[in-house]
């Protein structure tokens, strides 16, 4: 550990999100003195390894985060509940990767390439937004900064990756199970907590999270407030259907947008986000260029392709965006939100 830096926690160091998160911190080089690794009583004692050294894993408990400057929170709600304001008593910003404090009006809800200086008006705790949200706002921004933007319509296939690591393994026992000609019981998709669970494997599953009375699924409505929040366009008209598929990791969306200009043609779409931050570009149809989940495992990027106008709208396009959902979705901009509290002095 260096001796200059910063005092992190990381809660929620033994999910699938913690580990990407300590992967994250690693690559990125972030100035660390000092890591604290925090999980529930269940997983206390594990040893992790961190730039070769050995950190054991302990309780989650208020005084924990005596000393600690930034918290990075990924265990869930109700922990994030109990804790996050306890951190933040104690002198830690908190960066939170659950959905407990994304809607409050008074925490910021960022990305750091779209709303980065919505950081300045944090009160101790940052929300990290929903994986889907995340990588659909960054391909989403040039072009709103640029041409304006009216509605946008998205249908997603994500990950199972992002139900946790129980569903990664639900996703393999079942598709082995098959395969054998074996019988399984579903006990964790679409929802665990919910009434009934369906196979994953060899299946599209069109519910993520459980059904509000709308009609649409709390994954739905989390894309839907969280875009109007991080780009402050409460009037913007959005909608989304979202389904689970029987892929690992990275989600793909199909997302179409309507700008305020109707002389835009595709090449000034490819163009903004050719040199967007954030974004790789991967369209060529002619060479069947574009963009897949399973290459998208493991780069921080939103990759974007598929680009072309509606057919009947002037105003209407569509496009292929595809995301590391535990990278990008979630530990990257986490990280990232620490970087840009270093790099605008909000952090001592």
């Amino acid at each position: 550990m260096a001796t200059t830096g910063f005092h992190v926690a990381v809660v929620g160091a033994t999910g699938a999100v913690g580990q990407q998160m300590l992967r994250t911190l690693e690559t990125k080089d972030f100035p660390i003195k000092k890591l604290t690794l925090l999980s529930s009583s269940r997983s206390a004692g594990t040893v992790l390894k961190f730039k070769d050294e050995d950190i054991v894993v302990m309780e989650a408990k208020p005084e924990s985060f005596e000393g600690v400057d930034i918290a990075l929170f990924s265990a869930g709600g109700n922990i994030s509940k109990l804790f996050a304001k306890e951190a933040v008593k104690r002198g830690a910003i908190v960066i939170d990767n659950t959905s407990a404090f994304r809607m409050d009006p008074e925490v910021p809800l960022v990305v750091p390439e779209v709303n980065e200086e919505d950081l300045k008006s944090h009160n101790g705790i940052i929300a990290n937004p929903n994986c889907s949200t995340i990588q659909m706002v960054v391909a989403l921004e040039p072009i709103r900064k640029a041409y304006g933007l009216d509605k946008v319509i998205v249908s997603t296939y994500q990950a199972v990756s992002g139900a946790g690591a129980a569903a990664i393994a639900e996703l393999h026992n079942q598709t082995h199970s098959i395969i054998e000609g074996k019988s399984f019981n579903p006990e964790i998709l679409p929802v665990k907590g919910d009434k009934k669970h369906y196979q994953i494997a060899f299946n599209a599953v069109p519910q993520i999270d459980k059904f509000e009375e709308n009609g649409y699924t709390f994954e739905e409505m989390k894309m839907i407030n969280e875009t109007k929040k991080i780009m402050h366009m409460p009037e913007l008209k959005v909608a989304a259907t979202c389904v689970r598929l029987p892929v690992e990791t990275g989600h793909s969306e199909s997302v179409y947008f309507e700008v305020q200009n109707e002389s835009i043609e595709v090449e000034d779409i490819r163009s903004l986000l050719r040199d967007a931050d954030g974004v790789t570009l991967q369209d060529d149809p002619k060479e069947q260029l574009y963009p897949m989940p399973a290459y998208a495992v493991g780069k921080s990027d939103v990759f974007v392709g598929r680009i072309r106008k509606d057919l009947d709208e002037d105003k209407g396009f569509h496009m292929w965006v595809v995301s590391d959902n535990l990278l990008k979705g979630a530990a990257w901009n986490s990280v990232q939100i620490a970087e840009s509290l270093v790099k605008l002095g909000l952090v001592k």
